[in-house]
């Protein structure tokens, strides 16, 4: 058995996915940011069956890619069971979706997820009357304490077993009456058998125009297209409107109707999070909150680091000179010893300690709802650097990881933004980065040296930015972005959210980072360390850097956590501060912030980009971070 969920951004979809499927999607109270489906086998009352998790989409006709992967998927994939979540607190627009999905006539249950919401706005929905009006089953539920579930999937399970069609909903007369026209012109043919869709579905479609069923027929009866046309230029006499405005604005009307007739309105509670955007979004103390928040939330991280570093490493170190004395310094096993104890030693005493911390702060602005807060403030400033004001989506999301930030930039509309967003995420520093800055500039140098750090490196990316919009001119629109209310995130929702994140450096780059450890121990028994140092040394020497630094770089290419934690080890010392000087660790810093990208980023961008536009990152990434970290060797 196959279940789909589908519903608008924001509407609590993945929470639903991971209640029941084991946390596997990251969530986040930021709408547009998924943008690939997720799948799992679940289990409820011993009956086992597939569930899916299918990217936000606000309608069936797409216009960015994760719509259109939420579409590609209902379309092509047989589901036995379409789940619409639905936020009830938004029911009048939740249901334009539900109208489309209905037209589809698959088997379809509704969850008015966020119940609690509505309520708290004063909605009170007829949940009876809703389900009599559509024709399928409705249930409440909040999704996020786990209420209405239980009661949601039995639903699900009776509707798989016993499927029931919903019959759709009748738009204004004389629209039908042009839907119907063209709906029999279509079953004489066999065009929506092979698009796997129902007659009223394609007829919809095409006269909204929607650009993929028109390129579809195009290709095998370019004649048809001209009925279409015929069609649409009947239904615009009629209205005096584009045909797809027509469309639009019927089903916009039929959703309204829906919700005046089954929602009472009553008085709302007023709640303190309620005046909280008075501040936080205002054209002064907004940008002065963010500034706190970030300042608050980077000290966080560093305090909590530097407490858990020097004992952690002090406690590996102990166990080397035993080694040493065991099995002798200069012998192999020794060094695979010396190595494993490398490994372990970096990943838990000093990835771990600013990883975690970071992680879990992340965690919390998303949840909050707070990101979208800053999406709104940074709308402006990227408009200057000729950016779409969305584009901050990826770019924050590129604190945690690059490559689903690379990933994000498929809910831009134009090609241009999601190249130059590609290039620029490549430099925000990942949360591996972000491990390097604390773990070396705040813990040498001082959290506010670090502060500059990540200051100076969004400078540059407006500045990349800047280069590349001036390099490739285009007009960018505006931004629409759903603010979504606060919330109180959970406790176990953020923990297992920071568990997923950590899971991948556990599970990926904590092997790599052993394997690494000793590789590089073995290089140094057997001299070939000191071969690789040369050949990287033009480099090395142009920075001021130790020449012993050079492997380091390599390592780091294929995760960026490996630069910082084999110094230790490539420079042979515990204190960093005492072979390196300040210039020298700030410059080393400056220059992994910004070179070439890991093995993985450069995997997604060759899928998302292109291999040539790859290739030019790279190069126009390396050569920002030569400059840069030259620049820093002078000055600093």
């Amino acid at each position: 058995m196959k279940i789909v969920l589908v519903g608008q951004p924001n509407c609590g979809k993945s929470t639903i996915f991971n209640h029941v499927a084991g946390y596997k999607a990251i969530t986040s109270n930021f709408p547009g940011k998924t943008v690939k489906f997720s799948s799992s086998k679940m289990t409820f009352q011993g009956m086992t069956s597939e569930i899916v998790d299918l990217p936000g989409t606000y309608s069936l006709t797409s216009f960015d890619l994760a719509e259109l992967e939420a579409r590609k998927y209902l379309l092509r994939e047989e589901a036995d069971v379409v789940v619409n979540v639905i936020d009830a607190s938004l029911l009048g627009r939740g249901l334009e979706l539900t109208l489309q999905l209905l037209e589809l006539n698959l088997p379809t249950v509704i969850c008015l997820n966020m119940i609690d919401e509505a309520e708290a706005k004063g909605i009170i929905i007829d949940t009876e009357k809703l389900s009599h009006l559509l024709g399928v089953p409705v249930v409440t539920a909040i999704a996020h304490k786990g209420w209405g579930l239980n009661k949601l999937f039995e639903t699900t399970f009776k509707m798989a077993q016993k499927p029931v069609k919903s019959d759709f909903q009748h738009f204004s007369k004389d629209v039908e009456n042009t839907i119907k026209g063209l709906t029999g012109y279509i079953e004489k043919n066999a065009y929506a058998k092979e698009l796997n869709v129902t007659h009223r579905f394609l007829a919809t479609k095409l006269l909204e125009n929607d650009q993929h069923f028109i390129d579809e027929i195009k290709e095998t009866d370019a004649s048809f297209i001209e009925v279409v046309q015929d069609y649409q230029q009947q239904l615009e006499k009629c209205r005096e409107r584009s045909s797809d405005e027509v469309i639009s604005s019927e089903r916009h009307h039929l959703s309204m109707q829906l919700y005046e007739s089954v929602v009472k309105l009553s008085k709302p509670k007023k709640e303190f999070r309620d005046y909280l955007d008075s501040v936080l979004m205002h054209p002064v103390f907004g940008y002065i909150s963010l500034i706190g928040i970030l300042y608050l939330f980077f000290n966080f991280v560093f305090y909590v680091g530097a407490i858990l570093e020097e004992p952690l490493l002090d406690f590996f170190y102990q166990f080397l000179p035993y080694a040493e004395q065991v099995l002798g310094a200069d012998t192999l096993l020794y060094h695979i010893v010396n190595g494993v104890v490398q490994g372990l030693a970096g990943g838990i005493a000093i990835v771990l300690p600013f990883l975690f911390p970071f992680l879990l702060g992340l965690a919390f602005l998303e949840d909050t709802g707070y990101l979208p807060r800053v999406a709104y403030l940074m709308d402006s400033f990227l408009h200057r650097i000729g950016l779409h004001g969305k584009a901050i989506i990826p770019l924050i999301l590129g604190y945690g990881c690059t490559v689903p930030a690379v990933m994000a930039t498929r809910i831009l509309e134009s090609e241009r933004d999601r190249f130059i967003t590609s290039v620029l995420t490549t430099m925000i520093p990942c949360a591996a980065r972000i491990t390097i800055v604390f773990g070396l500039v705040a813990f040498y140098l001082g959290p506010k040296a670090a502060i500059f750090v990540f200051v100076f490196n969004i400078v540059v990316v407006a500045i990349a930015g800047l280069i590349l919009s001036k390099i490739m001119p285009e007009i960018t629109p505006g931004m629409i972005l759903e603010i979504p209310a606060y919330h109180m995130p959970s406790i176990k929702i953020l923990l297992s959210k920071v568990w997923l994140r950590m899971k991948e450096f556990i599970v990926i780059a904590w092997p790599l980072l052993i394997i690494g450890s000793v590789v590089l121990s073995l290089l140094k028994h057997w001299h070939l360390e000191e071969l690789i140092n040369k050949l990287i040394s033009p480099v090395t020497l142009l920075l001021g850097l130790p020449v012993a630094v050079g492997v380091t770089l390599i390592f780091g290419v294929l995760r960026k956590e490996l630069s910082m934690v084999m110094l230790v080890q490539a420079l042979g010392v515990t204190d960093i501060s005492t072979v390196m000087n300040s210039t020298q660790i700030m410059t080393f810093t400056v220059f992994v912030l910004f070179y070439v990208p890991c093995v993985a980023t450069i995997a997604v961008l060759i899928k998302e980009i292109g291999s040539k536009r790859t290739i030019f990152t790279i190069i126009f990434t390396f050569l920002i971070a030569i400059v840069l970290a030259t620049i820093t060797r002078i000055v600093y």
